[in-house]
This record gives structure tokens, C-alpha cells and sequence, in this order.
């Protein structure tokens, strides 16, 4: 291991985000992913759930945390009204 702990020297760091949804002071939906996915998983969310709170943070490089993918499918049909 290189020193600084740092698996992979010389890799290119990949930047992870942690999306999370509130209903108050509660999680209903959780999801960590690279950067981009995460965006666009807190775009929908956002979209979807417009009046509640979507957050994105920074995921730690100590902290993988589990990873999700996205659906490949549609789960509900949203129309607009």
C-alpha cells in the first residue's frame, strides 16, 4: 500500500456523493454513487418529490458505503398536471 493508505497510487480519484431525501427530520431514500450518477438522482428526486428536502454530500474516501445502481426501468408513472 502506498503511503497515505492510498490503494492505487497515481489512479485518478473518482468523486462519490451521497443523495439523501427528507421527509423532516427523516431518510426515505438514501443513495451513494460517483458524482455525476448522484446528480441526476438528486434531479429526479428533486422533480419527483418537490416538497421535500434532497441533500448531496461529499462521500469520505474512507466511507465507500454501499452502492446502488439506478433502475434500468421505470418504477411509477409521474404526469404532469
Amino acid at each position: 500500500m502506498a503511503e497515505g493508505g492510498d490503494p492505487h497510487p497515481g489512479a485518478a480519484r473518482v468523486e462519490r456523493r451521497r443523495v439523501r431525501v427528507w421527509f423532516g427530520d427523516h431518510v426515505v431514500a438514501d443513495y451513494r454513487a460517483e458524482a455525476e450518477l448522484a446528480e441526476r438522482y438528486a434531479a429526479a428526486m428533486s422533480r419527483r418529490f418537490a416538497g421535500l428536502r434532497v441533500t448531496s454530500d461529499p462521500v469520505p474516501d474512507h466511507d465507500p458505503g454501499p452502492e446502488r445502481k439506478l433502475p434500468g426501468e421505470r418504477l411509477w408513472e409521474v404526469a404532469p398536471k
